[in-house]
């Protein structure tokens, strides 16, 4: 068996257990194409080849940027690390002055892109980036250089043992990948990470996921230039799992149900939009059905792990399972038993429901600078609470500062900022890394995230505010889209929210209220700004009376990454807000 201790001995360890018909399967003009173990690690050796004739050099940086997850991809990665280059995977969906900005802050020689759009932004800005030498794109494109050129210029096999000798004289403890992070304020930092951070991390998770070895199937959709997905891509590297790489966020129905999935990552605000999907479609059932649905979803919002229950809600739920979470299994392709949730809290409610449901979700914690993993739910052992982010995995060592931070020391950790040694000592003090984030461990060991620690703020009665724990219980209403609480210096927290407009017409429809047609009229609306105060007032009901929200505007704009109020991982850029809504906190707090 190969030993791991690169990034590039995933597939050869894979291969060295069986090689996998469909290894990586991606879906090309309405086929799904597979490719084998042992071709993608000949592909990936083409590509080293290739890239030692056209010179690139150890420590030199090859970035990727493509808008969907694909077998190209992996292979690209692989071949690159081999050569003892480093991969910098970038956010297509970035403004192309960040192009600029990251392509010319790791100096990256050679670029890889998925499509025209892509192409189309590096192009505008390619004349600024003095460094970048070798563009290829995986789409075919006229007039534009082909990945597949590389594969052609790597088949004469005669400098493979130069490839190997790069391969060898790579350290485990050399960096493999710069990971620039978007943040929600300033320029990206490079996060700097090496063979054995990601491999560490894999390995150190690997025994809290369920996964029969060699017998199960991924579907991958979240962004593989996130570190949450291509860590857990060279998991199921690991684990011999085959991955089908999905066409899109639009399309992911379509693809849960051609390739039904074992298991898949995913983010809260996907599960929440699956969630309310579902609850749209029971709302439209009528007479008994419509009663067993909603009888179901009762049920499941008071599931408790492990039986804790008791019997009689064991045995309804069985019932429940069989006349009515059935069905959702089958949505979402009839076979998913895990889902691995990351990137920022997941409410309670989603975590309970799902599992009811038998569809367990399985929510971890970390961070880019953390590989990313710190903690992790295990629904086996008694490993998974509810409301938490379960216990740290192994060889990390986790503790709570004084002030409430998460600290964390391991071989995880990151190596640091590209080009920026004093920011990286002021996160990184005596091995431990400050993670940013305000925790707490209960008495089982589980750890908890109460907020983020440069989010909060005090009113100006001196009182602390946790702005995510306000937001994500008030996300909870299928009223509100997005928001974000503010308040820093002033007498009481308000919040400027993102209705959810779709639900909102819908609501209105049923009760026959004219709302008007634009989501301008919308915001304007008597009744609907009634609505959601009644929202608003009932979630306060589970906060002190210094938390609660007492003021809100609304806002007609759809929060999006194109728009610019989130984050490439969803979050919401709260200094951009505060900017671009200056009128709105004017107006609550004037």
């Amino acid at each position: 068996m190969t030993k791991i201790t690169r990034l590039f001995d995933f597939p050869y360890h894979q291969l060295s257990r069986q090689n996998k018909p469909d290894a990586l399967v991606t879906k090309y003009n309405g086929v799904w194409v597979k490719t084998s173990t042992q071709e993608y690690i000949d592909k990936a050796n083409a590509v080293s080849r290739a890239l030692l004739r056209l010179g690139i050099q150890k420590n030199d940086k090859i970035a990727i940027i493509s808008s969907n997850n694909r077998t190209e991809w992996n292979i690209m990665d692989i071949g690159a690390l081999q050569t003892g280059a480093q991969t910098v995977p970038i956010y297509p969906t970035i403004a192309q002055e960040d192009y600029e900005y990251i392509l010319n802050h790791s100096e990256s020689k050679f670029c890889f892109v998925s499509d025209i759009e892509v192409l189309n932004k590096l192009n505008a800005i390619k004349g600024n980036v003095p460094t970048l030498t070798h563009v290829y794109t995986f789409n075919e494109i006229q007039g534009e250089k082909h990945w597949t050129e590389l594969l052609t210029l790597g088949e004469d096999t005669s400098n493979q043992n130069e490839v190997e000798e790069r391969k060898n004289s790579v350290n485990t403890l050399d960096l493999a990948t710069i990971i620039y992070t978007s943040g929600t304020t300033g320029k990206p930092k490079g996060v700097m990470l090496s063979h054995s951070n990601i491999v560490s991390n894999v390995t150190d998770s690997s025994n809290r996921i369920p996964f029969e070895e060699g017998k199960s199937r991924a579907l991958s959709f979240l962004p593989v230039c996130h570190i949450f997905e291509r860590m857990i891509l060279y998991l199921y590297q690991y684990y011999s799992i085959s991955i089908y790489f999905g066409e899109s966020i639009e399309k992911l129905s379509d693809n849960l149900k051609e390739v039904k999935p074992n298991v898949m990552s995913a983010v809260p605000r996907l599960l929440e939009k699956v969630y309310d999907k579902i609850y749209q479609k029971g709302t439209e059932l009528t007479g008994l059905k419509k009663k067993l649905f909603f009888w179901a979803i009762d049920l499941g919002l008071r599931y408790e792990p492990y039986g804790a229950n008791g019997f009689w809600y064991e045995f309804q739920l069985k019932i429940a399972r069989k006349l009515i979470f059935s069905k959702w299994q089958e949505g979402l392709g009839g076979e998913l038993d895990l889902m691995v949730s990351g990137s920022a809290a997941l409410q309670p409610r989603l975590t309970r429901v799902f599992a009811a449901a038998g569809i367990p979700i399985m929510e971890g914690y970390g961070l880019t600078e953390t590989s990313p993993v710190i903690t992790v739910n295990d629904q086996r052992n008694k490993g998974f609470k509810i409301g938490t982010v379960g216990k740290p995995i192994d060889n990390l060592d986790v503790k709570i500062a004084e002030d409430g931070e998460i600290l964390c020391k391991g071989p995880n950790i990151m190596m640091g900022y590209y080009k920026d040694e004093k920011l990286t000592n002021e996160v990184i003090s005596n091995g431990y890394f400050h993670t940013g984030d305000i925790g707490e461990f209960d008495s089982e060991g589980f750890l908890r995230i109460t907020d983020r620690k440069k989010e909060m703020f005090k009113t100006s009665g001196g009182k602390y505010i946790a702005p995510q724990l306000l937001e994500n219980t008030m996300k909870q209403s299928r009223f509100i889209e997005q928001i974000m609480v503010v308040g820093d210096g002033q007498k009481m927290p308000g919040a400027i929210i993102q209705p959810n407009f779709d639900f909102i017409k819908e609501w209105a429809s049923i009760h026959k209220i004219q709302i008007g047609q634009t989501n301008e009229e919308i915001i304007e609306n008597k009744e609907v700004i009634e609505r959601i105060q009644q929202e608003v007032d009932t979630f306060n009901t589970k906060f002190g009376n210094w938390e609660k929200i007492k003021r809100f505007e609304l806002t007609p704009d759809i929060w999006s990454i194109d728009g610019g109020q989130l984050t490439p991982t969803l979050k919401v850029k709260r200094k951009v807000i505060l900017e671009k809504y200056k009128g709105l906190y004017d107006k609550i707090y004037n």
